[in-house]
């Protein structure tokens, strides 16, 4: 699924009157994030933009208190600690819940999803009548430039387990690129966030979400983007994370057998 030039231009109208939130989940991504800001406003300039900082030593949180200050259509949650990018994405759930949003899309600080396919998603989410919009790496056209090969075999792993073990339709089900329609959020997962049943707090919270919205009936598509390795900052997942990951999709799945 893909679109032209020409195609998003005069599709543009599909869009136009929603209620778009566009969320980060930030630390330590002060030499990423104001750039990437003024990237997501040229490509969806009407969107609002919500920043999960978790505390950044390095100024990113205080850079978005001031910009906050500066801008109505940007806001902030800057939390006492780091608690994971899981917790960040349930509190930006449930602000685009709460605040009645259209739909939420989630991408990373560090450039690694490409700004320019936001409009690409939200025309997805509309032309297709779908719940989740997935930019993907791992279907024809989507690839992955900067990885070296450890990298790759790890989420190749963990991708392939949690298709295979949640019996998930997707072949990209830890990206953190997607977006969501709000509405299906607060039919499917609304009770487990506010009751705090998502048991993960990590990079498996991606394959959790997914799992629980596909079993609820969410239609779920995959556009191809290409996936650029970060130039600036630090990479926070690591072969730890990756162990953890396929714990909870284990334990997952063993919810989906009824165990």
């Amino acid at each position: 699924m893909s679109f032209n030039g020409s195609e998003l231009l005069t599709q543009k109208k599909v869009y136009a009157m929603s209620k778009i939130l566009v969320t980060i989940a930030t630390y330590n991504e002060i030499e990423n994030l104001p750039r990437l800001v003024e990237a997501i406003r040229q490509n969806l300039p009407d969107a609002h933009l919500l920043v999960v900082d978790d505390n950044s030593p390095d100024g990113t949180g205080q850079w978005c208190i001031e910009h906050k200050s500066e801008n109505p259509q940007f806001d902030c949650i800057i939390r006492d600690g780091k608690r994971g990018l899981g917790t960040a994405v349930l509190a930006v759930m449930q602000y685009a819940i709460t605040n009645e949003y259209d739909f939420l899309i989630n991408l990373d600080a560090d450039f690694s999803h490409p700004p320019e396919k936001l409009p690409e998603l939200l025309i997805a989410m509309k032309t297709e009548h779908i719940d989740v919009a997935i930019g993907s790496r791992y279907v024809p056209g989507g690839k992955i430039e900067g990885w070296p090969f450890h990298r790759r075999l790890m989420s190749r792993a963990v991708n392939g387990f949690a298709r295979i073990w949640l019996g998930l339709p997707t072949r990209d089900n830890s990206g953190a690129f997607r977006c969501y329609r709000v509405v299906t959020l607060n039919r499917i997962l609304a009770q487990q966030i506010s009751q705090k049943k998502i048991r993960s707090k990590g990079y498996s919270f991606f394959e959790e979400i997914l799992f629980l919205l596909h079993r609820g009936g969410a239609k779920i598509a995959e556009l191809p983007i290409t996936f650029t390795d970060r130039k600036f900052g630090k990479s926070k997942i690591n072969l730890r994370e990756a162990i953890k990951a396929i714990g909870t999709i284990f334990r997952l799945g063993l919810t989906r057998l009824g165990l």
